[in-house]
């Protein structure tokens, strides 16, 4: 590496992370509407992965100690954050500024190629013969039906629209084969193209059972200036990191990444051996924080920033990913990960370190687990959907 690049430490990407993620110093007392501030918390670090219902409320919980009718407000009551489907084909929770961007930078792609599988199955169904017309017709239907009730569920939208009830076939020569509607297919087709969106679920925060109501109305910008306002968002708080781990977080070709980048002013890093990229406005190292620690959720944006993890992670991946390479609940100790958590049966936060962290460490996330259990409640636990090696071990 050349003695004109400037080097990057592990030591100080890990205080920009604590920086930017607000983990080292949680925004529980930042002024103003706390919805506000779990909006603006979110906004930092651009969204997060909302596949998992609860992982949303403790990733946020994580970073501003807000209450979980706080957070619940910001996403249903004021609506500052939405859920959609986002980079690599994920869902997300984002400001609802951002929807706009991420529609254009990564959502539109993904629902063209969703539109052509879906008219495709329909027709292989004998749904239809022209299967773009059919998908046409009803998410139109679909839509205007949702419209006249303000939110509904699947199931009350295919009462309104009759051919949501149609069957499509999947592996009909298999086991695990059949025939199901076409009501969760169409309405995540909507969703991906911007005309709905994931409301209020049937149950607690917890549930993955939501109404649907109509997207809020923006303008859209151009897919290139999108690409290139998520990669600074990304730089700022992902970065300085490699091109390939920008390319991974967003699903892009390289080539977008490369059209992306050359949009905005940056600079080469070194770090450690391979070359990374920052904003060029952005050199000024965070200053030093306190040694922080965190509990932190399955698929948590700070987990899964990267495509390279080892400067976080270290060791300890076998542990605490699943086999498609999604992570379970981690413990922090001042910018990397030290182990994982899990809560039993009985509603205890099961802790265990992978490493000697230090006294100070094991102390500062035993209390943790205290106020996280605290928090949950007696009534709730807690499973992630993608249960990983030592989740499933801790939980019993």
């Amino acid at each position: 590496m050349g003695s004109g690049i400037r080097p990057v430490s592990v030591a100080e990407r890990r205080a920009r992370l604590a920086a930017r993620h607000r983990l080292a110093s949680p925004a529980s007392t930042v002024a103003g509407p706390v919805a506000d501030t779990v909006a603006d918390t979110v906004a930092d670090i651009i969204g997060l992965h909302g596949t998992d219902p609860a992982s949303v409320y403790l990733a946020a919980w994580a970073r501003t100690g807000a209450g979980q009718a706080d957070i619940e407000d910001a996403l249903y009551g004021e609506g500052t954050l939405v859920r959609m489907l986002g980079m690599r084909r994920t869902v997300f929770v984002v400001p609802v500024g951002l929807m706009p961007v991420v529609q254009a930078a990564c959502t539109d792609q993904i629902a063209e190629r969703m539109r052509r599988d879906l008219a495709r199955r329909v027709e292989e169904s004998g749904i239809a013969a022209d299967g773009g017309s059919w998908l046409k017709e009803v998410g139109e239907a679909t839509v205007h039906a949702l419209a006249a009730r303000g939110s509904a569920t699947g199931a009350e939208l295919a009462r309104d629209e009759p051919r949501l009830r149609a069957q499509l076939v999947y592996a009909a020569d298999k086991s695990y084969g059949g025939p199901v509607n076409v009501t969760t297919r169409l309405l995540t087709l909507l969703s991906a193209e911007g005309l709905i969106v994931r409301g209020r679920p049937r149950g607690g925060w917890t549930s993955s059972q939501f109404t649907w109501s109509a997207a809020p109305e923006q303008a859209r910008p151009p897919a290139a200036a999108a690409r290139a306002e998520l990669a600074r968002r990304w730089l700022h708080a992902f970065g300085p990191a490699p091109r390939a781990d920008l390319q991974w977080w967003t699903g892009w070709t390289a080539g977008q990444v490369r059209q992306a980048l050359d949009q905005l002013e940056t600079t080469d890093v070194d770090l450690g051996g391979a070359t990374g990229v920052m904003l060029a406005a952005d050199e000024e190292p965070p200053p030093a924080a306190e040694p922080w620690a965190a509990l932190l959720p399955a698929l948590d944006p700070s987990a899964m920033g990267w495509r390279d993890r080892a400067w976080y992670v270290g060791e300890h991946a076998p542990a605490l990913f699943d086999r498609s390479g999604n992570i379970g609940p981690t413990a922090w100790w001042d910018g990397r990960i030290v182990g994982g958590w899990a809560q039993r049966k009985d509603g205890e936060i099961a802790v265990r370190l992978l490493e000697d962290a230090g006294s100070e460490a094991s102390a500062a996330i035993a209390a943790k687990a205290q106020l996280l259990r605290a928090w949950v409640g007696a009534d709730t636990r807690v499973t992630p959907r993608f249960r990983t090696p030592l989740e499933r071990e801790l939980a019993g």
